[in-house]
C-alpha cells in the first residue's frame, strides 16, 4: 500500500495485523507492506482479484472505474466535520457502500478516516472567485475536477508524491489536503496560506476479495471482521486527534490558517450545488441525502 510508516492507513494496518496475529493464533495472519513495496497504485486491485494480495486500503477516490457511487464522499461540503462522515459511514446506507463493488469482486470491510481537506495557496483563498484562473492539483477523481473547475480554477491531477516539487516551482498553484499531509509533506513551507474550508473527506476503504473473504471458515471471517471493526474505530478516533494536533503544529511552524465565517462557508456551499446535481443521478439522490443529513 501507499504511505509511510506514520501515515493513518498504515497504521491503521500495523494495528489490524498485531491484533489479528495475536488473537487469532495462526487462523489468520497479516502481513504490512508500506510505500507500495508490493504494487503501485495502478496494479493494487488488480493484485488483489487475481490473489496476490488479500487485503488493500485505497483511497475513495480511485473506485470511479468500478463504481459511481463511492463518488457520494468526494462531494465538496458534503460533511461539514469529520464526525459527521463519521456518522454516515457507521450508517445503513453507509455500510451498503462496502458492497457496492460486489459484481466486479471487490468487498469493503470498513472506512478508514484520514481527515478533512483544506485548500492552501499563495493567497487567501475566501471566497470561491479567488481561485478564479488558478491551477490546483487534485486526485484522478471526476468529483473533485468538477470542484476546481466550479470555483473557475484548472484541475491539475497528480500524483501524490510530486505535490512539493509542483507547488515550489509553480507547475501548480494550489491544492487541497489534510492537516496531517500539509503538515508532514511541509507543503507549507511552499505555500503561505491554507483555509479551514472542511470541504472535502479524504478516506480509505479497507478491502478485500469477495472470492477470499468467503473461503474462510465462519469462525474465522466472524473473528477477523469484528477485529476489524474495532481497528477502524479506535482509528478514526486517533485521526481527529492527530489532526488536530497537526494543525497546530503549521501553526507554530509559521504557517497561516484562514477560518471561514458561517456566511463564507455558505458561498462555497452555494457555488458547489452545480457539482452535486451533475452527479446527483449515477451517486443517487438518497445516498447524497442521506450522507449530508447524517
Amino acid at each position: 500500500m501507499t504511505g509511510g510508516s506514520t501515515h493513518p492507513k498504515v497504521v491503521a494496518s500495523n494495528r489490524l495485523a498485531e491484533r489479528v496475529n495475536k488473537e487469532m493464533k495462526g487462523k489468520l495472519c497479516i502481513e504490512v507492506y508500506p510505500n507500495s513495496t508490493l504494487f503501485g497504485d495502478s496494479k493494487e486491485l488488480e493484485a488483489l482479484l487475481v490473489g496476490d494480495v488479500q487485503l488493500l486500503a485505497p483511497s475513495l477516490s480511485k473506485f470511479g472505474s468500478y463504481t459511481p457511487k463511492l463518488g457520494v464522499f468526494d462531494l465538496p461540503f458534503i460533511f461539514v466535520d469529520i464526525d459527521q462522515a463519521i456518522r454516515f459511514t457507521n450508517s445503513p446506507e453507509g455500510k451498503k457502500l462496502l458492497k457496492s463493488m460486489e459484481g466486479v469482486g471487490f468487498v469493503g470491510l470498513g472506512y478508514w478516516m484520514s481527515g478533512m481537506k483544506y485548500f492552501s495557496a499563495n493567497k487567501p483563498l475566501i471566497a470561491p472567485t479567488d481561485a478564479k484562473g488558478m491551477k490546483f492539483r487534485v486526485q484522478t477523481s471526476d468529483v473533485a475536477k468538477a470542484m476546481i473547475e466550479a470555483m473557475g480554477a484548472s484541475p491539475q491531477p497528480m500524483a501524490f508524491a510530486e505535490v512539493y516539487g509542483a507547488l515550489q516551482t509553480g507547475v501548480v498553484d494550489g491544492q487541497e489536503n489534510t492537516w496531517s499531509n500539509i503538515y508532514t509533506q511541509k507543503f507549507f513551507e511552499v505555500q503561505n496560506s491554507t483555509t479551514e474550508t472542511n470541504h472535502q473527506l479524504l478516506a480509505y476503504m479497507l478491502m478485500t476479495s469477495a472470492e477470499w473473504l468467503n473461503s474462510l471458515k465462519p469462525a474465522v471471517r466472524d473473528q477477523f471482521l469484528k477485529i476489524v471493526d474495532e481497528v477502524s474505530n479506535e482509528t478514526n478516533q486517533q485521526v481527529k486527534a492527530d489532526e488536530a494536533a497537526n494543525r497546530e503544529n503549521i501553526i507554530k511552524a509559521g504557517g497561516k490558517v484562514n477560518k471561514l465565517t458561517p456566511e463564507q462557508r455558505k458561498k462555497w456551499v452555494e457555488a458547489m450545488t452545480p457539482v452535486w446535481k451533475k452527479f446527483e443521478k449515477e451517486i443517487g439522490a438518497d445516498t447524497i441525502k442521506a450522507a449530508a443529513g447524517s
